[in-house]
């Protein structure tokens, strides 16, 4: 059941969702920044500004990086030989995936995912094949060994756990963006979803607490929440703008810059943390080189420079781990 809004209000949002579709769907046809499986359009970076977002960082926190012969002795063989490592993950267009991952005006890849990643491999002193797939297909790509390794801001959770490896590399979270004129002004418990529209992207962990808490709300005597489930994020934020979704259940970077820069939306809070990690095959010698050459950055203070510039303090890991402790 979608919350109704008042007439004024929404007319000013359908206004501002109006103009917004236009720009975010300029870019249809690309897949998703946040780790969605496929595509509905992003905005391009003047469309980022253009709701009052901020420039892009693009300090330099790689060029004093250098390699470690000793953890570059940790990868396999066949990757020293060839050096480079190739990467699944899926393509990121405009700028509605950051702090994750976007392009700046000419272009390019940014993001605090990619300046990690390069990182890592400056480390290694390797760099990164990049092969683009979905969401829902990186990790099996890992398994059947078309990637050496994934990024997409896969949260560790123990049925991944039981197919891929991870090397921990941040702290992620579920948490919750609202359009600004619902009701609730937070969310701690999926009780609070109930009677509302909630939207989400399919294949991911958010899915999975949304379907494993489905009876909450008849439980508790309420009306159920109802899931949408996109591809991309772009119509979920045009759904919070034109009355169509009341409350977006991603992950909590993500949701936190939105609420910064998405005109009338509100964030709601986080009600879970989960730890996010390369993935590779179960068993291979690159999660332990990945997760030592994290534990490298973090040592020289490179770490914490990447994410001074992308603004995400609290986020980070103090050591990166092989196969977390997961919570489900």
């Amino acid at each position: 059941m979608t919350i109704n809004r008042p007439a004024a209000a929404r007319t000013s949002l359908i206004a501002a969702g109006t103009a917004a579709a236009l720009l975010l769907l300029a870019a249809c046809g690309s897949h998703s920044a946040t780790g969605a499986p496929a595509t509905g359009g992003r905005p391009a970076a003047p469309a980022a500004e253009s709701a009052g977002s901020t420039a892009i960082p693009n300090e330099d926190v790689l060029s004093t990086i250098r390699p470690d012969p000793a953890l570059k002795a940790e990868l396999p063989a066949q990757i020293r030989g060839r050096g480079t490592i190739v990467l699944g993950t899926s393509r990121v267009v405009g700028t509605s995936g950051l702090p994750h991952g976007g392009q700046a005006p000419d272009g390019s890849t940014v993001g605090l995912d990619i300046d990690l990643r390069d990182a890592v491999a400056k480390v290694l002193g390797v760099t990164w094949d990049v092969q683009y797939g979905t969401f829902p297909t990186v990790i099996p790509g890992v398994q059947n060994g078309r990637y050496d390794v994934g990024q997409d801001n896969f949260g560790a959770t123990r049925a991944r756990e039981k197919v891929v490896d991870f090397a921990t590399y941040l702290n992620d979270g579920q948490s919750f963006l609202g359009a600004q004129d619902i009701a609730a002004d937070k969310v701690s418990t999926l009780t609070d979803l109930c009677g509302y529209t909630v939207a989400t992207s399919p294949g991911s962990t958010f899915q999975q607490l949304l379907t494993d808490g489905a009876g909450t709300c008849a439980a508790a005597g309420k009306k159920p929440y109802k899931v949408q489930y996109f591809s991309d994020n772009a119509p979920i934020i045009l759904g919070l703008t034109n009355g169509k979704v009341d409350i977006y259940f991603g992950p909590t970077l993500s949701l936190k810059y939105e609420a910064q820069h998405i005109p009338r939306t509100k964030y709601l809070g986080q009600i879970t943390t989960t730890p996010v990690g390369f993935v590779t095959a179960k068993h291979s010698p690159l999660a332990k080189a990945l997760s030592d050459a994290v534990d490298k950055l973090i040592a020289d203070g490179d770490y914490a420079r990447i994410f001074a510039k992308w603004g995400v303090p609290g986020t980070g890991v103090t050591s990166s781990v092989v196969n977390p402790p997961t919570t489900f």
